[in-house]
């Protein structure tokens, strides 16, 4: 079985300023976790939550920038692979994100859901303070 975590986002900001949230690591580390991601292909890169005792390794497979951002996600019992799809429509971005590579519908499964979405909330907050 192959499950997909698929959520999407709209954001009143321009494409380039969700790009960047997605891509710059010290904006990263403000709605996801510290990290020391480069978009740039084949970079491999590291999320880390001291307070979860969390390390996710990635590595990322595709830069098109401002559309589209896909990297590896390891960490713990799961092995996926995390993409991000961006378009804009007047003043919104459209934001999708796949989660592709679980296993089982478990608690990585559904703790990838929730906390995607609880980090979409975070980043709404950073997009309106940039």
């Amino acid at each position: 079985m192959n499950l997909t975590v698929s959520q999407d986002f709209n954001f009143k900001s321009p494409i380039n300023k969700v790009w960047n949230a997605l891509t710059d690591s010290d904006t990263l580390a403000k709605w996801i976790m510290e990290n020391n991601f480069k978009p740039i292909v084949g970079h491999k890169s590291q999320y880390r939550n001291e307070q979860w005792n969390l390390i996710v390794d990635c590595e990322v497979l595709v830069v098109e920038e401002p559309f589209k951002l896909s990297y590896t996600w390891v960490g713990g019992p799961i092995n996926t692979i995390v993409t991000w799809t961006l378009k804009q429509e007047d003043e919104t971005t459209y934001l999708h994100l796949e989660q592709t590579g679980f296993e089982k519908e478990d608690q990585s499964f559904n703790g990838a859901k929730h906390g995607w979405a609880k980090m979409g909330e975070e980043l709404k907050k950073v997009l309106e303070e940039m």
